[in-house]
């Protein structure tokens, strides 16, 4: 019964999307509440679900893949409403939900959605689960940054001023939003590691080994671009190609309130 309050939401970021490309199409996109009141509308009918889920479950519902891909959607789209409002107000919502989209469809169609075993709770493994996620989802909206910021500077070189081109932020905002999602996100997932050890996680195993090899990756890149030894073209790539590998490695690291 509760994936209805998913099939809602999908709905919600639908509308959100469809929304932006007839406006594009039709010349008469201009930065709008409506796109917004539909993220937070998809927002509030994910919260609705991860609390009914976490009911079902008895503990933060991050214990499959099917649960850790919503919580990831959810993180993404909570990240965007933390976000300035004239980010939220201008194309980013149109890049963030055809993703947010995504996650939330193969949650849904994909037979991933099964109930593990509970295990003993400690509250510091829902943390570090938790945590993760979030920190995940202010990658993936780095990541959106990162292709805002590749798609604007191919039209700034290309000369052609379309009006998805009038509509992004100035490409020096989106490279400085970008290291400050890589910052957060690296800050958040640091934090979560040390949750994880407090825990008494291993640190031995494909998990963590996985979940350190991101870690890395984002704190290179994160040390590069602020020492400037990667220009923000650069920077924005990395942020999209880091985020993709997470993504394909997130079955690896699926049962994260485990330990």
């Amino acid at each position: 019964m509760e994936r209805y309050w998913l099939v809602a939401a999908s709905f919600c970021f639908l509308l959100s999307f469809g929304h932006t490309l007839f406006a594009l199409g039709s010349g008469t996109f201009r930065p709008a509440r409506f796109n917004l009141l539909s993220m937070a509308a998809g927002f509030a009918f994910q919260t609705v679900f991860l609390v009914q889920r976490g009911q079902i479950v008895h503990t933060c519902p991050i214990t499959n893949l099917f649960e850790v891909l919503v919580f990831l959607s959810w993180s993404i789209v909570l990240i965007y409403l933390l976000v300035g409002p004239a980010y939220r107000l201008s194309l980013m919502g149109a890049f963030t939900s055809p993703l947010v989209l995504a996650l939330l469809l193969l949650a849904l169609l994909a037979p991933i959605d099964t109930i593990a075993p509970r295990g003993a709770h400690n509250p510091w493994i829902e943390f570090h689960a938790a945590l993760s996620i979030i920190a995940y989802g202010a990658f993936g909206l780095a990541c959106i940054t990162g292709v805002m910021y590749l798609v604007q500077e191919r039209q700034l070189k290309s000369g052609k001023i379309s009006e998805l081109l009038l509509n992004l932020p100035p490409i020096t905002d989106l490279g400085a939003v970008n290291g400050r999602l890589l910052l957060t996100g690296f800050l958040l997932l640091t934090i979560a590691f040390g949750a994880g050890l407090a825990a008494g996680i291993s640190v031995t195993g494909l998990k963590s080994g996985v979940s350190f090899a991101i870690w890395t990756l984002y704190g290179t890149l994160l040390a590069m671009d602020r020492m400037r030894l990667l220009p923000p073209r650069r920077i924005a790539g990395g942020s999209v190609l880091i985020f993709i590998f997470a993504l394909i490695t997130l079955p690896s690291v699926s049962h994260l309130s485990a330990p």
